[in-house]
């Protein structure tokens, strides 16, 4: 063995306390309560409700239906689309250039364990879990994250745009189709995707564990093919994306205060006309193929602005110091975000589940799942700050980087 044989490689280390950015901490926790706020239907009602929320066994009238609308205008798919662009950033952090081998090979057993976790989780706690997807989806984006900021907007933003025009070109077409098409169409594209339709999910998911295992493992195989067909090139772009404006100095505040204000304002306007999207699905029963063609085009072509809008807003209130105080517990949530979002499937899991839990599947309105809601981010907003208080990072934070850094989070003490 030469003596160069015997020289110890670089000290990998997770970042330190000091080189932390709170912008990029503030936003993680904006996306992780948020996601909750989407999921929270999906955790207590079943799949196809989710997907169709005209399905659900409570009638969308009254306070239900303007529970879906709060939930549509101001939270789905913005708060992932926030999480899978911080996501990119993570891969950057941790990677490094594609000419550093060492921090390439952290990344990889990063991903590689992530995507164990996610089998898990998705299997064993949640079907929709999202670790497995960004896990896959990360070994393809971490090949690019040397280009240049321009390279990675414009090749995220095609993508996103092309499959947006993807999405909602084939309801486009139907609308213009003879009606014994659309008949035919729309009957397929209305059934549920749970065999035997809602009630015997919620039957399935209230027979005790291993009948809920079961039917929860089902959803997960049907999650995963969507994933790959339409998910994972969104979810790669939108990485890309979050790199970029990482790379400009966007998402740290250093970009100029008229941008996030042109931003805030594009997104308001994308929530106006996302609202107004939304009353019009309430309105018609959720008509097909219109609720997935022409008012569908919002949901499509500004869920980015919109969630650029929230991230800019939250940057320029960063810089006044009475409002950070006011945001370290939600810096210190988003701190400990792996930890957090997993937490939340186990709360929640608890409160629905049979066999393991309280067995409160298919039982709670909207109404009554934003009180679940708001219960878990006052926990969290208090425990976060409490535990990182004490500890260096969240538990499970902790446990994957023991697995990914291994002997090298050792010798960095």
């Amino acid at each position: 063995m030469t003596e160069a044989d015997k020289t110890p490689g670089p000290v990998l280390r997770p970042v330190a306390k000091d080189d932390r950015h709170l912008s990029l901490d503030i936003l993680r926790g904006l996306g992780v309560m948020g996601i909750l706020a989407v999921n929270a239907v999906g955790f207590a009602q079943p799949m196809s409700v989710y997907i169709s929320p005209e399905l659900s066994p409570f009638p969308l009238v009254g306070s239900e239906a303007a529970a879906w609308w709060v939930v549509h205008t101001f939270f789905h798919y913005k708060f992932v689309t926030l999480f899978s662009m911080l996501f990119g950033v993570s891969i950057l952090l941790v990677g490094g250039e594609r000419s550093d081998v060492a921090r390439s090979a952290l990344l990889r057993r990063r991903l590689g364990w992530l995507a164990v976790i996610g089998v898990l989780h998705g299997l064993l706690i949640w079907f929709g879990d999202i670790l497995l997807l960004y896990a896959c989806v990360g070994f393809v984006v971490m090949r690019f994250r040397s280009w240049p900021p321009g390279r990675l907007l414009a090749v995220g933003l095609g993508v996103v745009l092309l499959g947006s025009v993807l999405a909602v070109a084939p309801y486009l077409a139907i609308e213009n189709a003879p009606p014994d098409v659309q008949r035919n169409v729309i009957a397929q594209i209305g059934q549920p995707a749970t065999p035997g339709g809602v009630p015997l999910a919620i039957a399935e998911m209230r027979a005790g564990l291993a009948s809920a295992l079961l039917h929860n493992a089902k959803d997960w195989g049907v999650l995963q093919a969507g994933s790959v067909i339409i998910f994972s090139w969104r979810t790669g772009a939108l990485m890309m994306i979050g790199m970029a404006l990482y790379k400009w100095g966007f998402l740290t505040g250093r970009a100029r205060t008229g941008v996030y204000l042109a931003l805030i304002a594009l997104g308001a306007v994308g929530l106006a006309w996302s609202g107004w999207e939304n009353s019009i699905k309430l309105a018609t029963g959720f008509a097909k193929p219109q609720a997935m063609g022409r008012y569908q085009l919002g949901y499509e072509f500004l869920t980015l602005p919109i969630t650029l809008g929230y991230a800019s807003l939250a940057i320029l209130l960063i810089r006044s110091a009475a409002v950070r105080v006011l945001l370290t517990p939600l810096a210190r949530l988003g701190q400990m975000a792996f930890t957090n979002y997993l937490t939340q499937s186990i709360i929640m899991t608890t409160l629905f589940w049979s066999g393991r839990g309280l067995g409160l599947f298919g039982q709670l309105d909207r109404v009554q799942l934003w009180l679940c809601v708001i219960a878990i981010w006052t926990l969290q907003l208090i425990w976060s700050p409490l535990w990182l208080a004490r500890f260096r990072m969240g538990p499970l934070e902790w446990v994957w980087r023991r697995l990914s850094y291994g002997k090298d989070l050792e010798r960095a003490g």
